[in-house]
């Protein structure tokens, strides 16, 4: 089966920065999605899923400031959930975008439950892939370790082999083959000829700073997305989002519904046949 085709789109965020986005067409009359990344992660890693939803509704994958195609903050303090909200705000307006089906991985979920509380109305229904208003400690230091470090490889598959050895117990099943694939979505070529990660290694700063301060709730975020269609995606292995928190958030947000990824740490690609089925019944739910 032929990949879908996308293009290659760009926005001004309000404080200057050509943002991008890739862009898969589809019927203008149904609901667009638009997908937002992890942490040190980029538009390509929806590759699956917005081909596999291309052509029957717009998808766009955005890359937050300082990753992929877009340009780097030249304040890397403002690399922070709250301002990557208001790009994407920026985004719906310049877009002409009403109303909407958000995905969200990880940071890509708390930048969702922000547009709650900020376009709340825009919001038609969404998924929060492997996060939630209690992020387990035991992962937050996991990614300490790696986040901002970069390294730089020779070829494809010394990159490949190098995420294999450090993530390995996340996609314990993977194939190298799958490492390598992986690689290049979240990876790109240097200007040395030599890969390396596909990001401002700056966007660690903010999150290091934030070591010791007071946690902030995050409950009323994400309690804000209730009373519309919701799909909370949990990998079975995840050390981010853990059992309690995931029964807590179907407790408390009205219309939000669940399933587990098997044998899968933190995060779900969301490729998984689990998380497709799910994502497709979501859309259903939503319109």
């Amino acid at each position: 089966m032929a990949s879908a085709a996308h293009e290659d789109r760009y926005w001004d965020s309000p404080d200057g920065l050509k943002l991008h986005y890739r862009h898969y067409d589809g019927d203008a009359a149904a609901l667009p999605v638009i997908c937002m990344p992890g942490l040190t992660r980029n538009a390509r890693d929806f590759e699956e899923l917005a081909e596999h939803l291309a052509g029957k509704r717009r998808v766009l994958c955005v890359d937050f400031r300082g990753r992929g195609g877009s340009e780097y903050a030249r304040d890397p303090m403002t690399y922070n959930p709250v301002v990557y909200a208001g790009d994407v705000a920026a985004l719906l307006d310049q877009a002409g975008i009403e109303r909407f089906v958000a995905i969200g991985t990880s940071l890509g979920g708390l930048v969702t439950s922000l547009l709650a509380t900020m376009h709340g109305g825009k919001i038609a229904g969404y998924v929060i892939n492997d996060i939630g208003p209690d992020i387990d400690p035991e992962g937050i230091e996991r990614i300490k370790t790696y986040v901002g470090v970069g390294g730089s490889y020779p070829t494809w598959m010394h990159a490949a082999r190098s995420l294999q050895e450090g993530h390995g117990e996340t996609f314990p099943d993977w194939s190298l083959e799958d490492w390598l694939t992986f690689a290049k979505k979240c990876m790109t070529v240097g200007g040395n000829g030599r890969i390396v990660f596909d990001y401002d290694m700056k966007i660690a700063e903010p999150f290091r700073q934030s070591e010791g301060a007071p946690d902030v709730d995050l409950w009323p975020a994400f309690e804000a997305l209730g009373g519309r269609p919701g799909l909370l995606v949990r990998g079975e292995q995840s050390d981010l989002l853990t059992p309690a928190t995931r029964d807590a958030m179907l407790a408390r947000i009205d219309g939000l519904e669940s399933v587990t990824v098997p044998r899968v740490g933190h995060a779900p690609t969301l490729a998984e046949p689990e998380a497709i089925a799910a994502i497709d019944a979501l859309l259903e739910r939503a319109g």
